[in-house]
């Protein structure tokens, strides 16, 4: 079977026609934007006193059951996150730890829960959309009825958040959810409900944006409101402002999130990560379209090549069929 230059060159130029008009190339994923009613928290490490009420108050939302540390039969005592402990209170110390909100000597709280980023990893690694995010309020939820257990979220998550039940006789991920049970009844978030300081500030992500902005241009040592339990509430305490780190956690790392940190020492501190603004799913997406893009030029070739064989081929039958003809007319000749 012989193939012409010209007739490939058409059924590859074909081929690539088809391709572009059915939509097929390869294309680059957009970043994901932040949905316009987002809601999300503001935690301020500065006006986190320890008590631990949000904990407490999530335990009781959500129906979770106490913790116990190592060597304690009393106390709900977690040291991480876990399948009964959607959110915890961290503490970093220095040296004496006689100074709050110091690195040196000092200590200062965390809080670690699920931070809702705007282009969640966990979301796109779950192969059944059992974690999905809100086009509205943009909260990540989990259905567990359609989870099957294969944990891909948890090695996503770059926070190190959801967790796996093992203890239950049907297994489920978990982690925070933003109470969005209570969210729908107009309500907030039960951490940020029970917070006697304001450290947990619940709201729509741009106007806690917003707020740490003027917190950032606050002059350290001054009186200044600051709203407690939600931004909008029209309650509030007077503090003297810290010397905050310049800078809000999660407010660009890896495309945003809708949880996010102002603190008075380094995050590195409380063992947040350094991220690129840039999502990893973001990141992904553009190596693979480099990767589909390149195997565009292949593909087409191929495509070219099995059109001409099927149309070579298809000339060939037709060219058998006209001399077996040709044969049964000479035949009754």
């Amino acid at each position: 079977m012989k193939i012409k230059r010209r007739d490939f060159l058409k059924g590859a130029a074909g081929s690539m026609a088809l391709l572009a008009m059915d939509g097929k190339t390869a294309q680059a994923r957009t970043v994901q934007a932040l949905p316009p009613e987002a809601v999300g928290i503001l935690f301020d490490s500065t006006l986190c006193v320890g008590c631990n009420a949000c904990m407490t108050a999530c335990k009781k939302a959500n129906n979770k059951l106490p913790d116990y540390a190592e060597g304690e039969d009393i106390w709900d005592k977690p040291v991480d996150l876990s399948p009964n402990t959607l959110n915890v209170i961290k503490r970093f110390t220095s040296g004496t730890a006689e100074n709050k909100d110091v690195e040196v000597d000092g200590y200062a709280f965390i809080k670690r829960q699920c931070l809702h980023c705007i282009d969640p990893s966990c979301v796109t690694a779950c192969p059944v959309s059992a974690l999905v995010k809100d086009n509205e309020n943009g909260i990540v939820t989990y259905n567990k009825n359609a989870c099957i257990g294969c944990r891909y979220c948890q090695v996503a998550c770059p926070y190190n958040i959801p967790k796996f039940d093992f203890n239950d006789v049907y297994p489920e991920i978990v982690k925070c959810q933003l109470c969005d049970h209570l969210i729908a009844e107009g309500k907030v978030s039960a951490c940020c409900s029970v917070c006697p300081t304001g450290a947990s500030l619940f709201g729509k992500v741009t106007d806690l944006i917003v707020e740490t902005r003027r917190r950032l241009q606050m002059v350290p040592g001054e009186l200044y409101d600051f709203p407690v339990t939600a931004i909008n509430s029209g309650a509030s305490h007077k503090y003297k402002a810290p010397e905050y780190i310049p800078h809000v956690y999660g407010k660009e790392e890896l495309g945003g999130t809708q949880v996010m940190y102002m603190s008075a020492v380094g995050f590195e501190n409380f063992g947040l990560p350094t991220y690129p603004k840039e999502s990893f799913v973001s990141m992904s997406s553009g190596i693979q379209y480099a990767i589909y893009k390149g195997m565009v030029y292949p593909l087409v070739v191929l495509a070219g090549l099995v059109f001409m064989v099927k149309k070579n081929k298809q000339q060939e039958e037709e060219k058998a069929a006209e001399k077996s003809q040709e044969k049964k007319e000479d035949s009754h000749e």
